[in-house]
């Protein structure tokens, strides 16, 4: 029997197999491919509409199964892209940049209002750097991909939308640092974190040790760092590095697919759901919420309280309210 977490309230999403081929078709029906596409894909992106239709929930999905989703030169690349895209749709300070480019069809593409980065690998969801490749690099060499890794996390970590990570399983050393670079990550039960660099030799060297303490606090990550542990999903959410928890129980007799693979289907799922829950306010208010927290500062707080206080959003949440409706927003 599992110990109750006391201190923080605890998430449990129940599974029902009925409800995956209505919410994972409408998922992937829709692929968003980043601006320049290798030979060889490790990533796959896909969208689905916000509830106000304003805007997408995008999902940035590594798959690179042969080697537990370890990141390679390849498989930065092609996240650099993807992120660079998202991106591409907001200016510096956070703002839409208008118009957005045509699709295939010609139409302005949906903006993405929230990103989510999950697996597609059952039993992973990513094993940090690939070791073997970086065996065969020059000195040169690390030091380029250390530098693409570094940029390519604070990229992801600078994106003024919400951001989730999606972990059903295993998230090691970089696998963990890229989950530390979202705002958010939910969690299966069935799933290990950790920082082992030290066991290597080495430290963690893209972003752990300071985005983990200032998660978490300086004590609770020196012990994950300096032992590092392999830290299972009950504690990680007792932690801290945990937003939600999905218990999804233990593996049925003869079940399709395994307990792994449900867990990646559920901890999706409740990924996407907050990510929807999130994309019901106003999109400006968002990412002036985000940015605000963010800086933890009066009088940034203050700035993006003037930045949203005169906004259509906001005329629109008060008339809702005086009409007894839901707001449609419209991110103006």
């Amino acid at each position: 029997m599992r110990p109750p977490l006391l201190l923080r309230p605890r998430i449990a999403i129940p599974f029902v197999p009925s409800t995956l081929p209505k919410l994972l078709p409408r998922l992937y029906s829709t692929s968003a491919p980043p601006s320049s596409k290798s030979k060889h894909e490790f990533i796959s992106s896909f969208t689905f509409p916000t509830a106000h239709s304003n805007g997408v929930i995008r999902v940035i999905s590594l798959c690179r199964p042969a080697a537990r989703n370890a990141i390679s030169v390849q498989l930065l690349q092609e996240l650099r892209a993807h992120i660079d895209d998202i991106a591409s749709e907001y200016d510096s300070e956070g703002n839409e940049r208008r118009p957005l480019p045509l699709d295939s069809n010609g139409q302005e593409i949906k903006r993405t209002r929230a990103l989510i980065i999950a697996s597609e690998v059952d039993g992973v969801f990513c094993a940090g750097a690939d070791l073997k490749e970086r065996k065969g690099f020059t000195a040169e060499q690390t030091q380029t991909f250390l530098q693409n890794l570094r940029g390519t996390f604070t990229a992801l970590s600078s994106l003024p939308i919400p951001t989730i990570s999606a972990i059903s399983s295993v998230a090691l050393g970089g696998g963990l640092e890229l989950a530390l670079c979202t705002h958010m990550r939910v969690l299966a039960s069935t799933a290990v974190i950790g920082l082992p660099e030290t066991k290597l030799g080495i430290i963690p060297g893209a972003g752990g040790t300071y985005r983990l303490p200032a998660l978490i606090g300086v004590g609770r990550a020196r012990d994950m760092i300096l032992t590092g542990r392999r830290v299972s999903a009950s504690e990680a959410y007792f932690l801290g590095v945990a937003d939600r928890l999905v218990d999804v129980g233990v593996e049925e007799e003869g079940e399709e697919g395994g307990l792994m693979k449900r867990a990646r289907e559920e901890v999706l799922r409740e990924a996407v759901r907050l990510a929807g829950e999130i994309t019901e306010g106003g999109p400006i208010a968002t990412r002036s919420a985000l940015r605000a927290v963010g800086w933890a500062r009066e009088e940034v707080e203050n700035e993006m309280y003037g930045r949203v206080v005169g906004t259509e959003d906001r005329n629109e949440a008060l008339a809702a309210f005086a009409e007894k409706r839901k707001p449609v927003f419209k991110g103006r």
